[in-house]
């Protein structure tokens, strides 16, 4: 079993940043991919971001450059670092946990925290 707290949201204005961390405790931390999603009124959860704590981080198109997924693995903790925010970013941002190995972008994710929301003023 792995709990996961997400913390960091907030109100920005458009061009802002933020960071978001999510505090994983449970079983091992590095055997888990870690993934960021987000969820706007009236859309559908969204893959937003991910790493395992090997290899290069995975993105999705829209956030490809102004977002950055990390992985502390001491303190156990992913972060979402968020630049250069916009508008249609404003969703609950949720963090997840998978024990597939491959692809994050297509994995089946068995854990999730509660949400943080984020709002981006214009």
């Amino acid at each position: 079993q792995v709990q996961l707290l997400e913390t960091g949201g907030g109100l920005v204005q458009a061009g802002g940043s933020l960071r978001l961390s999510c505090a994983a405790s449970g079983r091992t931390f590095r055997e888990y991919g870690m993934g960021w999603f987000r969820q706007a009124p009236g859309k559908e959860r969204e893959f937003v971001a991910a790493r395992h704590w090997w290899g290069s981080p995975y993105y999705s198109d829209d956030v490809q450059g102004r977002f950055t997924v990390s992985r502390d693995i001491d303190k156990n903790t992913v972060y979402l670092q968020m630049n250069s925010l916009k508008p249609e970013d404003t969703a609950v941002y949720y963090c997840a946990a998978t024990t597939v190995g491959g692809n994050l972008r297509t994995a089946v994710y068995d854990y999730w925290g509660q949400g943080t929301q984020v709002t981006v003023s214009s």
